[in-house]
């Protein structure tokens, strides 16, 4: 066992240890205690946000399968066509679980609770590229895509929008006003095909979307280069909806989705996904992000 499956594991004990016995004991036939309402349950409620997966409706079928036989219940995944549309179902609690941008996520934090973080090369963390077309030689940065086209992937994609905000106004420049002309495409592969195809200038995209384009369609990244690598962030997590979602739920999920790269099955899912697992991180691994929200007034902490 790994030092990553060692940690893992003794966060599981330590949560499971301190749930609340009536939970343990549901179902156990214990006179005096209540099946806890995930016990009851005979769905789960998955959504997924238009990230690379949009399109990968084979995989995230078999995905399903495999999380529904491993929790004993029907698994249902939503997919939705922009990331607002996602937390509008989170916030009218229509899902009990979900896999959001790290942006999404604070945006939410009130309603959401962090369940696993990706990992991918090891760590949970992952980049906002800054790209252009392959051709174009003589833009270097930020900087030189002033007056010029740009795709952004999604209002509340980190990588795809905060990020290369955030970017100008440390240029001393006004976002608003930066680009002779902005767009947004919804998703992170529309952004890489935007620039490929010469549409765009430059635009910003998630490293995990555009690296794992690289293996998958070389002959589309090949059309683009990347300019600029952010500091990493915060994969975008895996959460679950506190009103939802119990203890006993929380765990059973977090577990099966810790376990993955343990199960044969998993392993080939994981690779698919080009994933390596998932960890259990603290809330503050997004920080960075929360700090890059305050500039646009975008956070509060309280």
């Amino acid at each position: 066992m790994n030092g990553l499956q060692s940690r893992n594991r003794r966060r599981l004990v330590q949560a499971v240890a301190t749930l609340p016995l009536a939970l343990l004991s549901a179902g156990s036939g214990v006179p005096g205690f209540v099946k806890s309402a995930w016990a009851n349950s005979i769905s789960v409620r998955f959504g997924m946000t238009p990230a690379f997966l949009h399109d990968q409706h084979s995989l995230l079928e078999d995905w399903r399968l495999y999380m529904t036989r491993h929790l004993g219940r029907k698994v249902e995944f939503t997919q939705r066509d922009s990331y607002r549309e996602t937390m509008d179902l989170l916030r009218l609690n229509q899902l009990d679980f979900a896999w959001v941008c790290d942006y999404p996520y604070l945006h939410l934090r009130h309603l959401l609770r962090l369940l696993a973080v990706p990992l991918y090369h090891g760590q949970p963390v992952y980049y906002s590229y800054l790209i252009v077309n392959a051709r174009d030689g003589k833009m270097q940065a930020m900087a030189d895509l002033r007056g010029k086209l740009f795709a952004f992937a999604d209002p509340y994609s980190n990588s795809g929008y905060l990020v290369p905000r955030y970017q100008i106004h440390l240029l001393g420049e006004d976002p608003a006003s930066f680009f002779h002309k902005s767009f947004f495409t919804w998703s992170h592969r529309k952004v890489v095909e935007a620039v490929a195809s010469g549409l765009a200038h430059g635009g910003a995209v998630d490293s995990f979307v555009w690296d794992t384009l690289s293996i998958q369609e070389p002959e589309l990244t090949d059309r683009t280069r990347i300019v600029w690598r952010s500091p990493g962030y915060g994969f975008p997590p895996m959460v679950a909806h506190v009103k939802n979602v119990d203890e006993s739920g929380f765990t059973e999920m977090q577990q099966m989705l810790l376990a993955m790269p343990e199960d044969f099955e998993g392993r080939k899912l994981l690779k698919r996904l080009n994933l390596d697992g998932f960890s259990i991180e603290s809330p503050s691994l997004y920080n960075s992000v929360a700090e890059m929200m305050r500039v646009f007034g975008e956070y509060n902490p309280a």
